[in-house]
């Protein structure tokens, strides 16, 4: 193959590619049409000169041309770094907020099941002979409850807190699609050993020992459970009333903004972790680790719903970037 004449055959071709490289993001709709189009083209003409007359200078050219193109054909890739930052400025406390109605509703029912299960074990002592062997309750109030927290080392201890409160946020997440059953079911079974571990502690006059070891870190980890358990409820009446949406669509929303909420949790369950691990079983007096809780769950409350509030506001819904969703195929009513 005669390499000059091959080059100056198709040098205009090349030339105007290079042009519409140039223009990227300026492009009207032909051009964009007439990029793609040289793109594959040059693309070519670069497989031809490798093959039958491979010139380096020539090469070079062709393959920056055509790496060019390629970029402005197929966009430039978000950094993930970007994608993060966005999830947990805007698409999380977003979700957060459009699903707050759920998850407060779910709070308010969860702590009166608590403090319903609570005062019935504190007031009946036959109704704690019934449940817990009066050997037990002793253990439980002397030793068990506040050895927990320390029955390991610190780093393992917040690992293994952790791991369990992420799989059941993320259960209570999923598995919201059946209607809400078994979301219900798992709040429930928290809620009762909640109420009834607070009520054993109470009637033994270890009301100090409980709420001082539990709400350094229970203010932020039962939330996070109830926002969990609050979207699985969410997504579960999705399935029964998808609204003016159709039910598969309104499932592939509802669904995209619950599981990304997993992740957001999953790092609101790890700070909870590491308070419980490390602040809870701590020498620090009491007033001072409960405060710790407080600022905590108030830091969250805050992003949820000032921050949250704000990018709802803005339009923002907690789904993947529009970019990012599959294609609708226009359907008649």
């Amino acid at each position: 193959m005669d390499l000059d004449a091959y080059a100056a055959a198709h040098q205009a071709e090349w030339d105007r590619l290079e042009v519409l490289v140039g223009r990227r993001g300026r492009l009207g709709g032909a051009e964009a049409d007439e990029l793609v189009t040289l793109y594959q083209r040059v693309a070519t003409h670069l497989s031809v000169v490798r093959s039958t007359a491979p010139d380096a200078v020539l090469v070079g050219r062709l393959s920056t041309l055509v790496a060019r193109a390629r970029s402005a054909v197929t966009g430039a890739h978000t950094p993930a770094w970007r994608d993060v930052t966005r999830f947990f400025t805007v698409s999380f406390p977003a979700a957060l907020y459009r699903c707050a109605p759920w998850w407060l509703t779910t709070a308010v029912v969860f702590f009166a099941v608590c403090w319903g299960i609570g005062w019935w074990v504190a007031t009946h002592p036959e109704v704690q002979a019934a449940l817990v062997p009066p050997a037990a309750v002793q253990q439980l109030v002397d030793h068990d409850f506040a050895d927990y927290y320390s029955s390991a080392p610190a780093a393992e201890f917040a690992f293994g807190v952790w791991t369990n409160n992420a799989w059941i946020a993320a259960g209570s997440l999923a598995l919201g699609v059946f209607l809400g059953a078994p979301v219900l079911y798992v709040l429930f079974q928290n809620a009762a050993n909640v109420g009834l571990t607070g009520g054993l502690m109470v009637a033994n006059d270890r009301a100090d020992v409980f709420f001082g070891l539990i709400m350094p870190h229970g203010l932020l980890e039962i939330t996070a459970v109830l926002v969990a358990g609050g979207a699985g409820l969410r997504l579960g009446w999705t399935v029964v009333s998808p609204g003016p949406r159709t039910r598969l669509r309104a499932l592939a929303e509802t669904g995209r903004e619950t599981v990304g909420m997993a992740l957001g949790l999953a790092v609101v369950l790890l700070v909870s972790g590491v308070i419980e691990a490390f602040v809870t079983p701590s020498g620090l007096p009491t007033w001072s680790r409960i405060g710790i809780g407080v600022l905590a769950e108030v830091a969250f409350l805050s992003y949820a719903l000032l921050l949250g509030g704000r990018m709802a506001r803005a339009g923002e819904t907690g789904d993947m970037a529009l970019e990012d969703r599959g294609d609708l195929v226009p359907t008649s009513a």
